[in-house]
């Protein structure tokens, strides 16, 4: 019985620590103060210590599939998020619960403006997110 419920307390507290390191945020606005858009960004513990790493997607809105993103965070909650494929960038800077700045094509010459707003979900609705990128994850980089 004992240990029945030390295993049980375990895998509790395990779940509990996973699910601290992993922060998941939703952010909803639009691309050149028109096309709406969705992005998905989770803050994932550095197994080796040091600063969290972020995993990304985002998408417009009933007009394009999930895009994965490779995140970087510089100083001053400021993100460089790359399109796989390098197919755009975006540059960010968090302020609150909003993150502006600029999308650039791949050749720089077109730079139009991005505002985002955080949005809160349920955390079934963030679960069905964290599974979306896990499948993003996969297609694009599964041998």
């Amino acid at each position: 019985m004992f240990r029945k419920l030390l295993l049980m307390l375990t895998f509790t507290m395990s779940f509990m620590t996973l699910q601290a390191q992993n922060s998941s945020t939703l952010f909803k606005g639009t691309v050149n103060g028109k096309m709406p858009v969705t992005l998905f960004l989770q803050s994932v513990e550095n197994g080796c210590g040091g600063d969290p790493y972020y995993n990304g997607m985002y998408r417009y809105e009933k007009v394009s599939n999930w895009l994965e993103l490779n995140v970087t965070e510089g100083v001053k909650q400021q993100f460089a998020m790359v399109e796989e494929g390098f197919t755009g960038l975006m540059i960010l800077k968090k302020e609150g619960d909003l993150m502006n700045g600029t999308w650039i094509s791949p050749d720089g010459k077109k730079q139009i403006p991005v505002q985002l707003k955080k949005v809160t979900v349920s955390s079934k609705e963030l679960e069905s997110y964290r599974n979306k990128m896990e499948q993003l994850n996969y297609e694009n980089h599964d041998c």
